[in-house]
């Protein structure tokens, strides 16, 4: 009886939990955790962690990223936004939109896209919640129906 207590007290938080995509694995569709999201593999999709996402020197994102802080060593197509701050090492590769207050950028690291720098960048990106993500068929690849508008 006593363990089952200890176990109740002892249990974690949700923000304190590391989710982690391992090498080798691919993730077709969309991630989400209040804590910290690691990934060392591939996600086609995108990724919404309530304290961190990292990817590894080995990991893939090909989706859009939101979290509070974010730690990049692979590569990443989308758009990213940090709510506090971002660090991009030098083994990183960043295809797209960023939104960031804080963001340190080592030397060698590749960034190619809009950069947006700032203390209202959590505002802006309430006001402006990323965009739904494409709907993506079992194969992979992205499905949208083409749209048309009558003169």
């Amino acid at each position: 009886m006593r363990m089952a207590r200890d176990r109740e007290h002892n249990q974690t938080s949700s923000e304190a939990v590391i989710s982690i995509i391992g090498p080798g694995m691919t993730v077709v569709g969309n991630c989400e955790s209040d804590g910290t999201i690691r990934i060392e593999g591939t996600v086609n999709g995108s990724v919404k962690a309530g304290k961190a996402v990292v990817i590894g020197k080995q990991g893939l994102v090909s989706g859009d990223i939101m979290t509070q802080d974010a730690v990049i060593s692979g590569r990443m197509e989308g758009t990213l936004v940090a709510a506090s701050r971002l660090e991009v090492q030098a083994t990183s590769h960043i295809e797209g939109e960023v939104h960031t207050r804080r963001m340190q950028l080592e030397e060698g690291a590749v960034l190619n896209g809009t950069v947006h720098m700032g203390s209202d960048v959590a505002k802006a990106v309430s006001k402006n919640p990323a965009r739904e993500p494409e709907p993506v068929d079992r194969a992979g690849t992205v499905t949208s129906e083409p749209t048309s508008t009558v003169g």
